[in-house]
């Protein structure tokens, strides 16, 4: 019984990281395709959301290697979690700042925040496929 409801926790709280990094995914995107006319459209921000979906379901909570003298190398995949996952939400808050405050920054930055959101979910995807196949 309890290892179901663990189980059942475990899936809950999977899913809210996936439809978080959805989100983000969102606000990216229609930050970017506002400001990009060739990616106002509907597939790019599916995409966007998509992609903040897998990253944020692989790469955040992912499994760790023990601590002992056997591994006491960096672990890739915590590393590659960590620095995405914290520049996929840095390209999602600036996106949230720029809606809401009505900015207009210079193309450059946008192609920042395009760019750093996809590194950012691509070294989550990575980490959390990387972590899962040592398991």
């Amino acid at each position: 019984m309890r290892f179901g409801i663990r189980k059942t926790a475990h899936v809950f709280e999977r899913v809210a990281l996936a439809m978080a990094g959805a989100a983000c995914g969102l606000f990216v995107g229609a930050y970017v395709g506002s400001a990009i006319p060739t990616l106002t459209t509907q597939g790019f921000l599916l995409l966007m959301m998509a992609l903040g979906a897998v990253g944020f379901y692989l790469g955040i909570d992912t499994p760790q290697m023990p601590f002992d003298d056997a591994h006491s190398a960096i672990d890739a995949a915590e590393f590659l979690s960590s620095a995405g996952t914290l520049c996929a939400t840095l390209t999602a808050f600036v996106s949230v700042a720029v809606i809401v405050l009505r900015l207009d920054p210079h193309l450059a930055w946008t192609w920042l925040v395009f760019a750093g959101w996809i590194a950012g979910v691509a070294m989550q995807i990575v980490a959390g496929a990387k972590a899962r196949m040592r398991k």
